[in-house]
Formats: C-alpha cells, structure tokens, sequence
C-alpha cells in the first residue's frame, strides 16, 4: 500500500509515543490502586435451580462474573425469541473491585427447548451469551420405580437368605 511508505507523519507519531511514556512515568505512580484495572469481559454461565425435571416448575439462573463496572442489561430467549416476564437482575460485590449479578427466568422445561442468557456490558457494548439445553433428566417416575424395585429385590433376597439359614441351623448336628 502506498500509505504505508509515506514517512510524514512518523514525527507527530514519535511526539505522540514520547508524551505517553512520560505521562505513564509521571501520573502513573499516583493514580496506582485509584482506577481500578479492566477486568476483561463477562462471563455467563446458566442452570436450573432445581435438579431437572420434564414438565415441572422450575427456575433458569444465568450467573455473570468478572464484571466491572456493575453496569449490564440482561435478556433472556427461547428458540431465539426474545422472552418477557424474567426477574431482576441482582448485582452484587465480590473481592477485587469485582461483581457479579444473577438474572431468574421461571420455566417448565421441555425435551426439545433451548434458553439463552444474553448479557450486555453497558459501557464496552460487550454481549456475551450462554445457552441451555435440557440435559440428562431423568423421568419423575423413572428414579422411584427403579428405587423401589432395588429394595423390594432386597428385601426378597433378605427374606430368602433369611429362610435359609433357620433351615441350616434347626438341623440337629450329627454326633460322632
């Protein structure tokens, strides 16, 4: 590019680059520990509130960390629609100049859904976003069927086991 070779601006450039450093040097050791440093970019995570369950009531949480300022907009969607009637956000502080904020969305959760937490950092325009699919749920009924099976196959087995050793022991030993 022609742009590239042309030299006339590399004094201002220089001025500019040594006017920086000296500020750093200058200002610098004054305004350490007063401006807090960026904290990178949010980060979100969602999961449900209760263990997973098809067909009932339960709560979406999406969690944000690493956020500086506490300045955010939180929205939710469903099949990338845009879902109304979610709770506040709630922002609070951690250690370090920190935060985080959690933002609720009440559901009943189906198979085929997929959720999305999409978090906007006011001040950098930043957007991050987390989805949820419904994984390893299992059937309400499922979990109780198979646990009342184990112990009724347990109680069987122990009156068996039981019955065979009344028999064994009421023989009389033979004497010698």
């Amino acid at each position: 590019a022609d742009w590239a070779q042309e030299q006339g601006d590399a004094p201002a450039i220089l001025f500019d680059k040594a006017f920086c450093e000296m500020m750093i040097q200058q200002i610098g050791p004054q305004l350490d520990g007063k401006i807090p440093v960026s904290r990178g970019f949010p980060i979100a995570e969602v999961f449900t509130l209760k263990p997973l369950e098809f067909g009932k009531p339960n709560t979406l949480v999406c969690f944000v960390s690493n956020l500086f300022p506490p300045m955010l907009t939180v929205n939710w969607q469903h099949h990338s629609v845009p879902v109304e009637g979610s709770g506040p956000t709630f922002v609070s502080a951690v250690d370090g100049l920190s935060f985080q904020a959690f933002s609720y969305l009440n559901i009943t959760p189906e198979p085929s859904d997929i959720f999305s937490c999409i978090v906007t950092h006011e001040i950098d325009r930043y957007t991050a976003i987390a989805y949820w699919v419904p994984q390893n749920a299992l059937p309400s009924d499922l979990l109780e069927n198979v646990l009342c099976g184990v112990a009724f196959g347990l109680g069987v087995l122990g009156i068996i086991v039981g019955i065979v050793l009344i028999i064994y022991f009421r023989k009389p030993c033979s004497g010698d």
